[in-house]
């Protein structure tokens, strides 16, 4: 009697290799998509990284040098027709937020410091078109833009939207180092940003989110500082600026200071003004963590890319690193979050573009959780290279100091998840006392 060999059932009736897309596992991208996909990805690949490299190198001040190649990337990207807050009339809000969030994505896969440069530098126009302001769409297009919000003493306890957030021992808010006050159809602007102004040193034109002055001093009778929100045209007698800030990350973003004496400027400037001011901010503010959640998504990826590469290339006690099960076992992981914060993001996207009433808060409890990861990401990318991730030779070195600044910028982290945390607390509160 002879026995029966088992052998392996032919390969056709296993399971084939999942659908992806060049951004993973995600369901397949229409024609309209697939091809801004390319089309940011190639202008990522061949123009961002490149140049991010390069400027990475440089100290600050020759960042914005006339000869930096900084420079010659705003023109290549003018010339390419590419911008940040495009919005086509003809196209559905909700697949308007999906393809802002796929074309973003790739920016931040090719350099996320060029990346926020691009998104600082549409920004004011980006919120005077929201407005509907066409004096102002019209003031800031063709302007390297920047948003002016964080100051010396008032950094992210600027984003407390309610009065009963401030600290108890406080008997009132912050109004900070750069002020305004308002009379008479004129908005006068005293004191100095941060020097965390990205695109600060360079930008044309800004917009100003800073506390304010109607007549009846600074504060509410709740202690909460009053403010505005307005675009300022930069090259304004009494504005200067403060020399570029040299930092760990993202070097290829100009950040510094900004100076007012005495700037004057229009009250129809003003994109929110008086009581509309705290709900102008906040849609400001969600504005921005939405971007940020985008760009840090490409971040990741593009350190888990880079990681994957290298273990399929680099050999250990015998075997390629890929081969090792530790380092599947930390890919997977490093997938894992890559996945999470894309689906994070986008939905963060989606309910800044689609909700009816957005909040700033949840927006900032996305940009906490794809900013964290990112930078785990990007830690382990580094670990994986070994010594070789810690050699400028590599990419993962920069990526990983271009991830660890993300946790700080437009609001730090920590801070930014006790708001959320409050944030639920609210609407525990009201759905309690609700009919």
């Amino acid at each position: 009697m002879t026995q029966q060999i088992q052998t392996a059932p032919p390969s056709s009736v296993r399971p084939g290799l999942p659908h992806v897309e060049l951004t993973g596992f995600e369901p397949s991208l229409d024609e309209d998509e697939r091809a801004v996909q390319q089309a940011m990805h190639q202008f990522a690949r061949e123009v961002m990284r490149p140049a991010g490299s390069a400027l990475d190198k440089l100290s600050a001040e020759e960042v914005v040098a006339p000869d930096s190649p900084y420079w010659q990337f705003l023109k290549t990207v003018a010339a390419s027709g590419i911008e940040f807050d495009a919005m086509a009339e003809d196209v559905p809000p909700a697949a308007l937020a999906r393809l802002q969030a796929i074309a973003v994505e790739e920016l931040g896969w090719g350099d996320a410091g060029l990346a926020v440069s691009l998104g600082a530098g549409a920004f004011p126009r980006m919120m005077a078109a929201r407005s509907g302001n066409q004096e102002l769409v019209g003031l800031c297009e063709g302007r390297l833009g920047c948003w002016i919000g964080t100051q010396p003493d008032r950094g992210s306890d600027g984003l407390s939207l309610y009065p009963a957030e401030r600290h108890a021992a406080a008997p009132q808010g912050n109004k900070g180092n750069l002020t305004a006050r308002v009379s008479g159809g004129e908005i006068v602007i005293n004191g100095q940003s941060s020097a965390w102004v990205s695109n600060g040193p360079v930008a044309q034109v800004g917009l100003v989110t800073i506390a304010a002055d109607y007549g009846e001093g600074f504060f509410d009778s709740e202690g909460h500082p009053r403010g505005v929100e307005v675009v300022v045209p930069l090259d304004l007698p009494g504005v200067s600026r403060g020399r570029p800030l040299e930092k760990l990350g993202k070097r290829a973003l100009p950040q510094g200071e900004v100076f007012f004496d005495d700037v004057k400027v229009p009250a129809r400037f003003a994109l929110a003004l008086g009581d509309e001011y705290w709900r102008g901010h906040a849609s400001t503010w969600s504005s921005a963590g939405v971007a940020m959640g985008q760009i840090m998504t490409g971040l990741a990826r593009a350190s888990f890319e880079h990681a994957l590469e290298y273990c399929h290339e680099r050999r250990q006690g015998g075997a390629l690193l890929a081969d090792h099960q530790l380092v599947q076992y930390r890919l997977g992981g490093m997938a894992r979050k890559v996945e999470t914060m894309r689906a994070v993001s986008r939905r963060a996207t989606d309910y800044t573009f689609l909700s009816p009433s957005k909040h700033p808060y949840y927006t900032a409890g996305s940009k906490v959780t794809c900013t964290d990861l990112a930078f785990e990401v990007a830690d382990e990318a580094l670990q994986l290279f070994g010594g070789n991730g810690l050699t400028r030779e590599y990419p993962v070195e920069k990526l990983f100091r271009d991830a660890r600044a993300a946790r700080i910028e437009d609001g730090e982290n920590h801070l930014l998840s006790m708001k959320f945390g409050y944030l639920t607390s609210l609407l525990h509160r009201a759905a309690r006392t609700r009919p």
